[in-house]
């Protein structure tokens, strides 16, 4: 039975966290430490004819000035992460798909691809100085056309970014089900529209940086880095180094937010070791946040032309999705989001007849990467806001259309026809979907609100509601990693290889651990992000650690729990069948007074000719358990946005928001309310306010916060959630995802609320952000029909 698994218990990690106590990237100082500093790309395309280092070089306190022809034969490039990208024959063969081969210089070569790209790095005695020498460096560019537009970017005559390639086409695939172009001709109606969602900037609190030190005796590598992907880290840093893996210890220390951008390596990650080594000094660089703003990955821009086959009473019968994403310079992650948006576009619906044809292109902007929902926001946003055309087109309610489309209970598990990225059939494992649209609509009083809102606009109150739902593919392979051991004094401590940003792993994992060992919480410390403790580890992205890491912690706990307790079984001349754990102590239940410790079993597991091992039992007590996952576990939610709009500013204000998620079993209910209410955070940013703007040279126009709005608290109001809880099959704990999800409704639910809010004038809104500006020249256009 279950004591702590289910419970709010409070995050072991707050105390540091919120005292300051903890350590980041930027806290690290070590003796001798030198600065990095990088002169970045201020054009978007563009020749380097030359660059003048000798100013620089000869400021007092510059140790190193590099350029890619210091580096040229030592360094390879970056190319894609082959961790995410590898397919499976029975997709290959089912979505016949292509991937031109594109990669990144850690530092440009020979032209630049993007405002913000490396070219130049100096490494001085503190940042002051390194930035000083910056100034002081004169790259000489020969502008080139620079693509901002993917559609023009993807045409025959375009200038090839990545010039090795054929076009700019980096990659493309098709999925289909059904007979669409059936579907279309004998529809009652047909919808066709284009929708757009922005190029976004994942903005942690903490920026990125790294650390690096090389032990010339050792001849090893120690690198701290603000990373979701410690092991991919460690990975990328040998192979474009060309040395083992093994001489390579990478530590992601407190990390402050990662959201997706930081689960790639940067060129910074693998120039600073670089570095260090050269000049055999440790070495640390610091992202600010203009580099933040132009150079660290950056996410979502697709453009949807949709074509949708319905029925007079709400039946949608068909969709056809011709949709591109905007990748940037180098798409290092080949069909990630762009297959996500596929697969998911239908969400909870019955939409027999389906085709994807996506065309992942290249321009010259910063490259794009997955980030919180990973290509889920940009399907749900077309999915739902088809869902309300249709409903206005129809006169019907929203409500209604959902329901006359959406998969029921008695229907599960359902199979959608195609096939997940890992190659298994998409077949939605566990949930109730009518269930959660009844209950969302209750916690949010949708037909109270409708009772009332006629009055309220009546009054000169432009108030609406929006709904939105999703499904989410959650818990991704490849594996996950947990090493759970007992040492002499009786303490368990667990090794996991997925590192937090803010999730509460230490406590989340503890109460897994605690509850299969059958000890309290303060028994079990959870070390994460250290490579040099666990061999393997895949890392913290795609909603997967709760899902991996939590199956791969139980599982070991459960192995160390049976070692414990056969060893007891020995010591106290028992079956094993009969004793029990409680709070750290092992007694038979018909014996309670006689009781051992781990203490007590740690020393009778060392090797020792007195030690109290069944025969054929290693000596000592830990187990290192790797979880690899079938497939992808289903989560679900529905949202529900209350607005009121400003007719004459275009202003939108929330006024009220409601949920309704299932993420399976739920493991603590404070944890999951914080992770949706974060994520809920960034999906209000995108359907209000943020969205990286380039100029036709490729110029990053939104470079600070000045320019690209973010949220605040008096922005987010708190949610209204209740939890579903129906156990995914595919994991013995029947865990699903939760960290992505909180993000992927909210432009679709606030869109629809906004149109809602302005009827009965005919607004139409196709992008988002619903900035004041859009939305006022969308109410000036519907006034003039």
């Amino acid at each position: 039975m279950s004591k702590f698994v289910g419970q709010s218990v409070k995050r072991k990690e707050d105390t540091r966290l919120l005292t300051g106590a903890g350590k980041y990237v930027a806290d690290l100082r070590m003796e001798n430490m030198l600065e990095a500093a990088f002169l970045r790309s201020t054009y978007g395309h563009a020749r380097i004819k030359g660059i003048e280092v000798d100013a620089a070089k000869s400021l007092e306190g510059v140790y190193a000035v590099i350029t890619s022809n210091d580096i040229e034969g030592k360094i390879k490039p970056i190319k894609q992460f082959d961790s995410h990208c590898i397919l499976p024959p029975n997709l290959i063969e089912e979505i016949d798909p292509v991937i031109n081969y594109n990669f990144e210089d850690v530092l440009a070569k020979g032209k630049v691809t993007y405002a913000g790209q490396p070219v130049v790095v100096v490494v001085a005695k503190n940042r002051y100085i390194a930035e000083d020498a910056l100034a002081l460096l004169k790259v000489e560019y020969e502008p080139l056309e620079a693509l901002v537009d993917p559609f023009e970017a993807a045409k025959e005559n375009a200038p090839i970014i990545q010039e090795h390639m054929e076009s700019n086409i980096q990659s493309h695939f098709l999925v289909q089900v059904g007979d669409v172009d059936r579907a279309i001709e004998e529809a009652d109606y047909v919808l066709k529209k284009r929708l757009r969602t922005p190029r976004l900037s994942s903005s942690p609190m903490e920026t990125r940086g790294v650390l690096a030190n090389y032990d010339a005796i050792t001849e090893k590598f120690r690198v701290w880095s603000s990373t979701q992907l410690p092991y991919e880290v460690r990975s990328t840093i040998a192979s474009l180094l060309e040395i083992p893996e093994e001489s390579i210890h990478v530590t992601a220390p407190e990390v402050g937010g990662g959201f997706g951008p930081k689960g790639g390596v940067h060129p910074e990650e693998v120039l600073v070791p670089y570095l260090s080594r050269m000049l055999g000094r440790p070495i640390r660089w610091i992202e600010d946040r203009l580099e933040h703003l132009t150079a660290a990955r950056q996410s979502r821009d697709q453009t949807h032309d949709v074509e949708v086959s319905y029925k007079k009473d709400g039946t949608i019968t068909g969709i056809k999705d011709d949709f591109i994403v905007d990748s940037g310079a180098v798409n290092y992650f080949a069909l990630t989001c762009a297959y996500n948006t596929a697969y998911h576009l239908r969400g909870m619906y019955k939409i027999p007849s389906y085709q994807s044809k996506c065309r992942v292109i290249l321009t010259n902007k910063t490259p794009n990467v997955p980030f919180r929902g990973a290509g889920r926001p940009e399907a749900t946003f077309v999915m739902d806001r088809v869902i309300d055309m249709i409903a206005r087109n129809l006169a019907m309610d929203p409500v209604d259309v959902m329901k006359k489309n959406m998969i029921q209970a008695e229907e599960m598990p359902y199979d959608q026809g195609i096939l997940v990225k890992d190659g298994a059939q998409l077949i939605y494992d566990s949930g109730n979907y009518p269930d959660a649209l009844d209950k969302v609509l209750e916690a949010a009083n949708y037909e109270g609100f409708r009772k009332k809102q006629q009055e309220l606009k009546e009054m000169g109150k432009y108030v609406g509601i929006g709904i939105s739902s999703f499904i989410e593919g959650t818990g991704s392979g490849p594996f996950e990693s947990a090493l759970v051991k007992i040492d002499l004094t009786g303490h368990v401590t667990a090794h996991l290889g997925s590192s937090p940003q803010g999730q509460g792993h230490e406590t989340v994992f503890s109460q897994i651990c605690a509850d299969d060992l059958g000890i309290t919480l303060d028994q079990v410390t959870v070390i994460v992000g250290d490579t040099g403790v666990l061999p393997l580890g895949a890392g913290t992205y795609a909603s997967r650690s709760a899902v991996n890491a939590g199956s791969a912690i139980h599982a070991a706990s459960q192995k160390l729990r049976k070692k414990v307790l056969e060893i007891a079984g020995i010591m106290l001349s028992k079956e094993v069948e009969t004793l029990l754990i409680e709070n750290g102590s092992i007694y038979a239940h018909d014996n309670p007074e006689k009781k051992l410790t781990f203490v007590d079993i740690a020393n009778a597991a060392r090797p020792s000719k007195s030690s109290k091992l069944p025969e054929g039992m290693e000596a000592g007590l830990q187990v290192l358990h790797y979880f690899v996952p079938p497939t992808v576990t289903f989560a679900s939610s529905i949202h529900v946005a209350q607005v009121e709009v400003d007719k004459e500013t275009g202003f939108v204000k929330i006024q009220d928001y409601s949920i309704v998620h299932d993420c399976g079993t739920v493991i603590n209910p404070m944890i999951v309310e914080g992770q949706v209410q974060g994520g809920i955070a960034q999906g209000i940013g995108s359907a209000l306010y943020e969205e990286i703007v380039h100029d036709k040279n490729g110029q990053v126009l939104t470079g600070s916060y000045m320019d690209y709005l973010i949220p605040t608290s008096m922005e987010i109001p708190t949610v209204k959630m209740v939890h579903q809880e129906y156990p995914s099959t595919r994991n013995p704990m029947g865990i699903k995802g939760v960290g992505e999800g909180g993000a992927i409704s909210p432009p679709a639910a606030i869109a629809n609320a906004v149109v809602d809010a302005l009827t009965p004038l005919s607004i139409e809104i196709t992008k988002v952000p619903v900035s004041p500006g859009y939305l006022r020249e969308l109410i000036k256009e519907a006034e003039r029909v």
